[in-house]
């Protein structure tokens, strides 16, 4: 006896995403077949290991494969595997719902490149946000699932047509793993929908897409015999090599362009690849791709890794966190390790000493690789640096190790070129003569950077300035000091002198006599304005506007304060200093004032509006904006 089949409706982003998969520009129909074959290839894996870790689950492993079954008078094809299989949770959680984060979004981005008619970007966020499954409703009316977890009495039978509900129900005669029914559309060869009933048509896809899949995918065929007797016969229709265990040069660009779209679920060829092996006292080999692009749940937390971990071929886990570091995880690929125990669990390979080799080697390996396109090939070492420049820099704050080498591979915005990003060797080779410091300003924008009082002076008297813009920014360069010997230095904290050396004396006897001039001045800034500064100085590194905001040499910045406060760290307000310009003709204006009459109360609402603009010229924000548009307006309205 079976249950009763149930049926259940699709929730709103999931039943808009079915349609848009269903519905896509996607030219490339063919690729369903390799997604369920990559979903049988997995689902063998995971029955193979279970059953080396698990003694008492009792499977036979005896003959591990992936059928396809097609019907040419029912319009079906099956794609049958006698694999792990799924309970009915599972059913529900990976089929019958879409819950995976990030669902919005590719509905987003998916409905955005059908509208624009970009054949290549859907079929690149297909594949992205592993849906492949669905991908099936592009070349079926009807999908029918049939599971059976190993181990289990009983199995679960999924159907739908791709609209707005499902069917659900439980099967006491199911047989071990999950075949995946499709009732085939009628062919279209002008929309790219051909007959998946030929075995002629299989088994091309199948070599062009699956040829590498560690199992065999049979099909059964018609032969004729010498008798001209024809006889039915099952071929296995897949070579099954390992592609990374053999040599590089025997394997063409196309192969190693199929085999990463395999593990990465991502259309688009990769970037560049990666194929190394470790020969001695610890062997592994390892075949690892960097993308052409980001995904986009690079940035979240729940993001999952691109690495697969095997020990002499045998699958032992994807999305392998040890293997790689998180600012490495967009990297994709394969790690076939050969003296690992089979058993090794997630939180053992931490502790592991062979993981932590291959660790080593692997990160120092793929920082090398883009090391090298920097020169061997700019242009797609931009194309890297754009795509995932954000999370290498994550690598400074938590790699010492690799540091320096990180630092040899990234960009940054410059003041040197409006369009090109720099690396820090470049910049030290244009350093100025007599320059000590690679200067850099944090901030929001470039625009904003560029706009910023702080950089008046460099900009006049031709320093180079780091424009750097990316939160990550804020974070790093509060520990990295140095890069090759040359000290890092925020044009923002502390105090600056680009004075020569020829003009020292002068410029000191200058400095000193304007102290001098501005010391009462200065000095009565400090006490009205003592609530929001620490002190108020003359600036040596403003040319046109009247004051500018800096920091002391180790204080926090203002983003960086902002920051720790989203993420429910608060700091200590800090103070910060009021430089002034004594060129400028609002400075020498209220020197004269001051001097003239140090008792007018409209000199304290000067310093106010003064250090009100101060804050606002570096994108700060104003304890009481009202006031200060009160103020404002006043002696606006004076001057008229």
């Amino acid at each position: 006896m079976s249950g009763k089949v149930e049926t259940y409706e699709f929730q709103a982003e999931s039943r808009q995403l079915l349609q848009l998969v269903v519905h896509s520009i996607y030219s490339n129909k063919d690729i369903f077949l390799r997604e369920l074959i990559s979903n049988a290839s997995d689902a063998l894996d995971k029955l193979r290991l279970e059953s080396l870790r698990d003694g008492e689950l009792k499977v036979d492993t005896s003959d591990l494969h992936i059928a396809l079954e097609p019907d040419e008078e029912a319009r079906t094809l099956t794609v049958r595997d006698n694999g792990i299989g799924m309970s009915r949770e599972e059913v529900v959680a990976l089929i019958g719902t879409i819950a995976k984060s990030g669902t919005a979004e590719f509905a987003r981005k998916l409905k955005e490149a059908n509208e624009n008619r970009d054949g290549a970007a859907s079929a690149d966020l297909i594949g992205s946000f592993g849906v492949g499954f669905y991908s099936s409703f592009m070349v079926a009316d009807r999908v029918t699932l049939v599971t059976r977890r190993a181990g289990e009495e009983t199995g679960t039978r999924w159907e739908s047509a791709g609209e707005g509900t499902y069917d659900l129900q439980t099967l006491d005669d199911a047989p071990q793993g999950t075949s995946v029914t499709l009732h085939l559309k009628e062919v279209d060869t002008e929309d790219h929908l051909y007959d998946y009933t030929k075995p002629d048509t299989l088994r091309a896809i199948v070599r062009q897409h699956s040829d590498f899949i560690p199992w065999p995918v049979r099909l059964p065929v018609e032969k004729t015999g010498e008798d001209g007797e024809t006889e039915s016969t099952v071929e296995t229709v897949n070579s099954m090599k390992a592609l990374w265990s053999r040599s590089p040069e025997e394997i063409t660009a196309e192969e190693y362009g199929e085999f990463y779209r395999h593990v990465s679920h991502d259309w688009s060829d990769p970037l560049e690849t990666i194929h190394t092996r470790a020969e001695g006292t610890f062997e592994y080999q390892a075949l690892l791709f960097i993308p052409s692009r980001a995904p986009l749940d690079l940035f979240h937390q729940d993001a999952r890794r691109g690495v697969n971990l095997y020990v002499k071929r045998v699958f032992i886990m994807d999305d392998c966190k040890s293997l790689l570091p998180d600012y490495l995880r967009f990297v994709k690929g394969v790690v076939d390790a050969q003296d690992l125990s089979l058993n090794v669990s997630r939180e053992a390979l931490q502790q592991d000493r062979q993981i932590q080799l291959m660790h080593r080697r692997l990160v120092k390996k793929v920082l090398s690789t883009v090391k090298a396109l920097r020169g061997k090939d700019p242009e797609k070492y931009r194309t890297f640096w754009q795509e995932f420049g954000r999370a290498v820099k994550e690598g400074l704050l938590s790699d010492f190790d690799n540091r320096e080498t990180l630092l040899e591979v990234c960009s940054f915005p410059s003041t040197e070129d409006p369009k090109e990003e720099t690396g820090l060797r470049a910049y030290k080779e244009r350093m100025k003569e007599g320059q000590e410091h690679i200067y850099y300003l944090t901030g929001p924008s470039r625009a904003r950077l560029e706009s910023s009082p702080h950089i008046e002076a460099f900009r006049e008297k031709g320093y180079e300035v780091l424009l750097l813009t990316d939160p990550v920014d804020e974070v790093w360069v509060e520990q990295v000091t140095e890069y090759d010997g040359t000290p890092l230095q925020s044009i923002a904290k502390g105090q600056v002198d680009l004075e020569s050396s020829e003009d020292g004396e002068e410029a000191e006897e200058e400095t000193a006599r304007r102290t001098e001039e501005f010391g009462p001045l200065l000095a009565w800034l400090g006490d009205s304005l003592g609530e929001d500064i620490k002190e108020v100085r003359l600036s040596s590194r403003l040319t046109t506007s009247p004051a500018c905001i800096v920091g002391d040499a180790g204080d926090v910045t203002p983003t960086l304060e902002k920051m720790y406060r989203a993420m429910g760290q608060e700091l200590p307000h800090v103070k910060r200093i009021l430089e002034l310009n004594p060129e400028h003709a609002l400075v020498v204006a209220l020197r004269e004032a001051h001097t003239k009459d140090s008792e007018d109360p409209g000199l304290a609402e000067t310093a106010e509006l003064l250090h009100g603009m101060a804050l606002l010229a570096e994108g700060g924000e104003l304890s009481d904006p009202a006031r200060f548009s009160r103020l404002l307006a006043g002696r606006l309205a004076a001057g008229l």
